[in-house]
């Protein structure tokens, strides 16, 4: 008969026997251990010897952390059907320029328009009446000579003096002068005012951007039960992490739709992001990363950037007051909304607190149907300075640690509220549209707002013979600023 013999583990390896009645490690399995049965097969340990007290609810350590919610409360969404979307804004209606004034003769040269234009082709006639200024001497004047002499230079004559040079506290050869028309003057029986005024128009352009996202799982992890329950911003829970996961992964889509819309930027020419190599698909033929232009960088572009404003409060309502002079000069938009970091929310609060305490009863809260308590409940208080009414708010997205708050850079912003008028391309008239507005890629075949769809073999029909469920996220979107001139970047 041949030798049989047996291996395992020897007796009292797992449970050892005490002389006395105790709670000993040694008298239970091993709950603890970093390696259970000696194998290094379990290297964590599979319990604990005793029956936890455990807290089945997950903490949100860090609250609500989704940012997305800016763009939903000021702006509208509205499908887009091309590479690109062009709009156009109208130009001033009244005429005023900047130049060089010879005072000797009152020949105006090196004309642009006020807005900084580099043109020097103007649009003022012979006849016309002007107000000027030279050296800060206000004064009224005639235009002798306009476009039908030059594109590039016209005639002012002062009503009182011979030469502009004659006017108290003018210098004698070439200054600088600003002039604006505010009517004409011809004589008796004369003939009518020669050539006509075409309106001005600004074209813009933006381009969307197609923004991904996926989360995968394997097969066998999806039917894995944890000890905590879980939740996240979008109200996905349960004790399947992979839940919580999926979830977590559409509200970071979705904050990444909205912080594209806010940060993107054109590509420039040249720069590495256009190598057309960056593509997947690798191709020569393929051109480039076009980017998009995101609110920051439009305001950056076509609008007012404050550096330095409102640093203090005890200076704060002097340097406010410049800022709604620089309003004025644009469309002076009655309704705006501040959105601002901490640090200066507070400053604003000190700075309103030193003007009136109940500040916050001094407005209408027309942007909020007149509710004071709907603007409350939506996190803004509201005030009012000179002809301008402001809802205030701290934006999370300047304040998160983990977004704009760790690189800092922006303060704020001031938005106007409302809709402008805009020139249509396709409807060939002017319609009015929100300052602020998303487009996004759609049409009949395919709508490409939000696309989300799963693949594999897990969760859905099989698509695949892979183990695994693969949820993907798609969005083609850009972002339209209209009037940016009358947007504010506080840095």
């Amino acid at each position: 008969m041949a030798t049989v013999s047996f291996s395992g583990p020897a007796a009292g390896s797992i449970v050892s026997p005490a002389y006395q009645k105790m709670t000993l490690a040694t008298n239970y399995l091993d709950f603890t251990s970093s390696d259970v049965f000696g194998d290094g097969t379990n290297v964590a340990g599979w319990a604990q010897q005793y029956l936890p007290d455990l807290y089945e609810q997950e903490v949100d350590r860090y609250g609500n952390r989704t940012i997305s919610g800016f763009l939903s409360m000021l702006s509208a969404e509205m499908p887009l059907q091309s590479d690109q979307v062009i709009w156009s804004e109208q130009g001033r209606l009244h005429l005023a320029y900047n130049g060089t004034c010879d005072t000797t003769n009152g020949a105006v040269t090196s004309i642009t328009d006020i807005d900084g234009g580099s043109s020097a082709k103007h649009a003022v006639r012979k006849g016309a009446t002007v107000v000027a200024v030279v050296e800060n001497v206000v004064f009224k004047g005639y235009v002798s000579a306009g476009i039908e002499t030059s594109e590039t230079g016209l005639t002012i004559l002062p009503y009182g003096a011979e030469n502009i040079e004659d006017l108290a506290g003018i210098s004698t050869g070439s200054q600088a002068i600003k002039f604006f028309v505010y009517g004409s003057e011809f004589a008796k029986g004369s003939d009518t005012m020669g050539n006509s005024v075409e309106p001005n128009f600004l074209t813009f352009n933006n381009r969307p951007m197609i923004i991904k996202d996926h989360f995968e799982i394997n097969g066998s992890d999806t039917a894995q039960i944890g000890w905590i329950e879980v939740a996240g911003e979008s109200g996905q829970g349960g004790y399947l992490w992979y839940l919580k996961s999926s979830g977590d992964t559409r509200v970071r889509f979705n904050d990444y739709m909205e912080m594209t819309m806010v940060e993107a930027e054109k590509v420039v020419t040249g720069s590495g992001t256009a190598d057309s190599q960056l593509h997947d698909l690798g191709s020569s033929g393929v051109d480039g990363f076009n980017g998009s232009e995101g609110m920051f960088s439009a305001i950056e572009n076509r609008g007012i950037v404050a550096t330095n404003l409102v640093d203090n409060a005890s200076d704060a309502l002097a340097d406010f007051d410049l800022l709604l002079a620089e309003l004025d000069k644009q469309g002076a938009i009655e309704e705006n909304m501040l959105y601002l970091n901490r640090t200066s929310n507070l400053i604003f609060d000190d700075m309103l607190g030193q003007i009136n305490a109940n500040y916050d009863g001094g407005t209408s809260f027309g942007v909020f149907e007149n509710s004071s308590d709907m603007a409350l409940n939506l996190g803004f208080s509201g005030f009012r300075r000179g002809s301008y009414d402001f809802y205030k708010t701290d934006w999370k997205y300047l304040n998160d640690a983990s977004t704009r708050g760790l690189v800092g850079g922006i303060k704020g912003v001031i938005i106007p509220a409302g809709t402008s008028s805009v020139y249509d391309q396709q409807v060939g008239s002017n319609v009015r549209r929100p300052f602020l507005h998303v487009r996004y890629r759609a049409g009949q075949a395919d709508d490409r707002k939000l696309k989300s769809w799963v693949t594999g073999s897990v969760g859905g029909p099989t698509s695949s013979s892979i183990d695994k469920m693969e949820i993907h996220y798609l969005s083609e979107r850009c972002l339209v600023v209209q009037a940016a001139n009358n947007f504010i970047l506080l840095k």
